[in-house]
């Protein structure tokens, strides 16, 4: 089992090689936004740090989302979704290896590009740590909500990025609150480990009943 999975990640590197666009659009897009926010609102630093941490927070939710509708589409199209299915494999397995693989290209790339996006936003080195680890947390929860919404839209001809995002988008709200709260407490000197625990929560929790979750939804979308 062990060597299927790593098999199955290795492809998806590959496969990730081949199609570079849809690794790159995410992260321009949330660089963008941050980028071009302070010629928007005006250089003055105090605005841009009581602003930062909503800006990157909702930059880094609609990044994810901007990826997830393709997690699992092309392995629908060319029957892959379908083997999986079939396999003697714990399909469970198979989905959390693609949504690891989601998380690496997005969520941890995302935070790489935290530190020098920060400085733009006028945010203090000290908060930069817990930024980095505030994301590190969120977005995994983010990947693994939002590839139910995937798994479930999965076989729609049209239409399924909105119904994704209608789907996904209030289950992302405790992670977007506690995201940003803790951004807030550590620029005003308070702790933050009340935030990072609950984020972990949140993500052992996702990682619990997440996979099952989508396992399910790609049976429906397979089957229909």
């Amino acid at each position: 089992m062990g060597n299927v999975l790593w098999q199955l990640l290795r492809r998806e590197w590959q496969l990730t090689w081949r199609r570079p666009g849809e690794v790159l659009n995410p992260l321009v897009f949330f660089a963008m936004v941050i980028t071009l926010f302070p010629l928007a609102v005006g250089p003055e630093p105090e605005l841009l740090q009581r602003m930062a941490s909503g800006v990157i927070w909702v930059a880094a939710l609609l990044a994810t989302l901007l990826s997830l509708d393709g997690m699992f589409r092309s392995d629908f199209e060319d029957g892959s979704l379908e083997q999986w299915v079939l396999s003697p494999h714990p399909l469970t397995l198979l989905v959390l290896v693609k949504v690891l693989h989601h998380w690496l290209m997005c969520g941890v790339m995302l935070v790489l590009l935290t530190p020098v996006l920060g400085m733009m936003l006028a945010l203090p080195w000290s908060v930069i740590p817990v930024l980095c680890a505030t994301l590190l947390l969120g977005t995994a929860v983010l990947s693994l909500l939002g590839a139910i919404g995937a798994a479930l839209t999965v076989g729609l001809k049209g239409g399924g990025s909105m119904l994704l995002a209608l789907l996904i988008l209030p289950l992302y709200i405790p992670v977007l609150i506690l995201g940003t709260g803790a951004m807030d407490a550590a620029l005003q000197g308070l702790p933050v480990q009340g935030y990072l625990l609950w984020l972990g929560c949140l993500a052992v929790l996702a990682l619990s009943l997440a996979p099952l979750a989508i396992a399910a939804g790609l049976r429906i979308g397979v089957s229909e």
